[in-house]
């Protein structure tokens, strides 16, 4: 098994990390259940002292047709993915276009953008060498209720590229800040948004040494420049009590740490 050294400073979306090693797994026979998959690191936010830390290499970043569906591997990113749905006409990723990430951690969080989401367009997900149909996954809003491996996933084929909902994508992004950040820090709490609590507690473009929640979007927590771990945490921490106090609402990240 490959192990490299990644700089998390510079390779996580937050910019936010420490130098450590990471497993670069290549075969099915080398996932465990250690194994805590970092992906791009879009949405995560990783402690200086975790372990066990892996990615899927280049042989599960493919995309192949099947007939029935499309099967994606682990790797692929949602570019990738996004480009061969508008190339090949296929709706139900249009989103994926505005979206950051590989494969796995698309299917783990369900990601989306308001009702456009994974689960959506999924079939089926082979889960530590293990083929699971989309009912058996509990993907609910930006969750999942299986443990392991995203090894790989296949989607249904409808045809007609959907071009209006791509642009409701690109005008959602619009609103997002520039500096580096990890998406929605938290997930919206039901019949709410967590945007609107944390700018009702006066956290809105608020700072906390090299970190802050932006100006452009509360719910966005971005890196001022050197930030590190435990001010970022120190901040999730702040923000979840506030709300707490002001509304009575307990606040869930969107953001995985992993720690």
């Amino acid at each position: 098994m490959l192990e490299t050294i990644i700089d998390f400073s510079r390779y996580s979306s937050v910019k936010i990390g420490a130098p450590l090693k990471v497993s670069v797994l290549e075969s099915d026979d080398e996932i465990s259940q250690e194994h805590q998959i970092i992906g791009l690191a879009n949405n995560l936010l990783i402690a200086p002292s975790v372990k066990n830390l892996a990615l899927l290499g280049k042989n599960y970043d493919y995309i192949c047709d099947q007939g029935e569906w499309v099967e994606v591997g682990g790797a692929a990113n949602a570019s990738k993915i996004f480009n061969y749905f508008r190339a090949n006409d296929l709706e139900g990723l249009e989103f994926l276009g505005q979206l950051p990430g590989t494969l796995g951690a698309l299917v783990k969080m369900n990601a989306g953008m308001k009702e456009f989401e994974i689960k959506n367009v999924l079939e089926s997900a082979c889960i530590n060498n293990q083929w699971l149909e989309k009912e058996a996954l509990g993907l609910g809003y930006r969750s999942s209720g299986f443990s392991g491996v995203v090894l790989r996933a296949r989607f249904k084929k409808t045809h007609g590229f959907r071009e209006g909902v791509l642009k409701a994508c690109q005008s959602m992004r619009k609103s997002h800040p520039k500096l580096p950040n990890f998406g929605s820090c938290f997930k919206n709490p039901p019949n709410d948004y967590a945007g609107r609590l944390l700018e009702g507690v006066g956290l809105r473009g608020y700072c906390l040494k090299r970190v802050g929640f932006a100006k452009e979007h509360a719910n966005f927590l971005v890196n001022l420049g050197g930030a590190e771990f435990e001010e970022a945490l120190d901040l999730i921490e702040l923000a979840k009590a506030r709300v707490l106090q002001e509304y009575g609402i307990h606040l869930e990240e969107e953001v995985k740490i992993l720690r």
